[in-house]
């Protein structure tokens, strides 16, 4: 009997599980094996005042097909539902405006309206970015803080950029790398762009986006980001997720019309179970896995304590863990791979649920939510209006919201206990909202080491990452560190693992 180990319970580990059942049949022994006591990673869904609340992912760019595709497979596609019609808003230079329009993931193209948001100096300085010679060698990548400082000043950077890329990534965008996170700028200027406006204006136009912040695949802060695969990555295999005949290391095909996000009724943990159950997969929390082993005939995983090891012995592994875990797995047989993983560094940060009653939140903006620049006195990086955008969150009278605290470089904010965390939130609460109320409920979930960085080279580090992977048969990786932090992102990676994994299995299974 085929025996595979998916190492790691998250969306990445169970979505591969799922699609491995499909292409193996119901004979595969398919173990998935999670160190937490839960499953989901860094998804998950608690009550909040009695109501299914996501404190981490809210949503997902549903312009991909990956998680449509998904929830239609595991029997959750009447669950799919839309934020409202609400717009979203920036607190930049003391004041709170309705998010710029016509940027690219914060980089302005010709029609960008920043007034508001920039000082007469800023605007002046992006109006002037056209005429600037640019220095481009296509093929290469850049820290995009340091490119965007260059070329508008600081504050495009401090005030549109950074709180959009550091809402995705928990991190700051002076570490970030230009291709992997806004891969239609880096396209633009490869293919010939004079200025970066001139680039964010035809990265625009290739996405479809006529105005505001979304483009290529990248959604704004706090739906889940989903950065578009390295093209020419090992991704590029066709799967059923499909789409136009592309495997998912192209960029998506964005929708002309309809809904940007979507997002889950009653959670994500609605597509955690019925992930598991679909994949009928025998599922081990509370697991380490310490070491693993190459076999003659497969692979051998040492679990549990050291002083009580429990050896598994299978046909084939999926590593879908977080970098560091993945590095240390990968050491003894696939040390290129290792080194490659322990090149890609993490992000801890913090979400602050809160709920409210309406009676005492009347003054609240009827906006979907705020981003906060990075140069703001604030605590936090950006509060959902989570009942405003989406409507099924205050079906029973409560208004709930979330906010995002901590980003990269700044795990010692964090370094306080609950209630501070709380009372920091409602302070910026205060400012942002005008709500000095107390909630009614509150949850806060720490994500330590929750999103990895995508910094200069990351295409690179992932290309060999993968290569050594593929080098070593009956393994494979997947999840947020390779191509895209989002959910579709990660279904992909585990689509494409699995399906590249099956072949070998089946032919070994029928002797041919």
């Amino acid at each position: 009997m085929t025996r595979v180990a998916v190492v790691g319970g998250g969306v990445s580990g169970l979505a591969c599980a799922h699609r491995l059942r499909a292409l193996l049949g119901p004979a595969a022994e398919i173990v998935v094996l999670e160190q937490r006591d839960r499953l989901g990673g860094v998804l998950r869904t608690v009550d909040l005042a009695g109501t299914p609340f996501d404190v981490g992912a809210e949503a997902f760019l549903v312009r991909r097909p990956e998680v449509p595709a998904l929830l239609t497979e595991i029997g959750l596609a009447h669950a799919l539902t839309h934020p409202a019609a609400a717009t979203a808003t920036i607190r930049a230079g003391g004041r709170t405006v309705g998010l710029p329009r016509g940027t690219l993931m914060g980089v302005p193209g010709r029609d960008a309206d920043l007034g508001g948001v920039l000082s007469d100096a800023g605007r002046a300085a992006v109006a002037a970015e056209p005429t600037t010679p640019l220095d481009w060698e296509p093929g290469t990548d850049a820290a995009l803080g340091a490119l965007l400082r260059r070329r508008f000043g600081p504050e495009v950077v401090d005030r549109i950029a950074d709180p959009l890329l550091g809402g995705v990534y928990a991190g700051r965008v002076d570490r970030l790398g230009l291709r992997a996170t806004v891969p239609a700028l880096a396209a633009a200027l490869d293919a010939g762009a004079g200025s970066l406006t001139e680039a964010a204006s035809t990265g625009m136009a290739a996405s479809g986006q006529r105005s505001g912040t979304l483009a290529a695949g990248t959604p704004a802060a706090g739906a889940g980001a989903t950065t578009p695969p390295v093209a020419g990555s090992r991704a590029a295999v066709p799967t059923a997720a499909g789409g136009s005949g592309a495997g998912p290391s192209a960029v998506p095909q964005p929708v002309a019309v309809g809904p940007v996000f979507g997002a889950v009724r009653g959670g994500y943990r609605e597509v955690i179970a019925a992930l598991v159950a679909a994949s009928g997969a025998r599922v081990r929390t509370g697991v380490t896995v310490r070491e693993l082993h190459r076999r003659p005939d497969g692979w051998r995983l040492v679990l549990g304590p050291v002083p009580q090891p429990e050896a598994l012995d299978v046909d084939a592994v999926v590593l879908a863990v977080p970098a560091p875990a993945a590095r240390r797995l990968l050491e003894p047989v696939a040390p290129a791979a290792a080194a490659a993983a322990g090149r890609i560094e993490l992000a801890s940060s913090a979400v602050v649920a809160l709920a409210f009653r309406a009676a005492d939140v009347t003054g609240m903006p009827g906006t979907s939510g705020c981003l906060v620049a990075a140069d703001e006195p604030l605590s936090v990086k950006g509060v959902t209006h989570a009942s405003t955008k989406w409507a099924h969150l205050g079906e029973d009278g409560l208004v709930r919201l979330r906010a995002s605290i901590g980003r990269f470089g700044e795990e010692a904010s964090l370094q306080v206990d609950d209630a501070e965390l709380v009372a920091r939130v409602r302070a910026d609460l205060a400012v942002l909202d005008g709500v000095d109320a107390v909630p009614v409920a509150s949850f806060v979930q720490r994500w330590g080491g929750g999103l990895p960085q995508y910094g200069v080279g990351h295409g690179a580090v992932v290309d060999a990452l993968e290569s050594a992977v593929a080098a070593v048969g009956g393994l494979e990786v997947a999840g947020s560190m390779l191509h895209g932090v989002g959910v579709p992102a990660c279904v992909a990676t585990a689509r494409a693992a699995a399906e590249r994994l099956a072949p070998a299995l089946l032919a070994a299974r029928t002797g041919r």
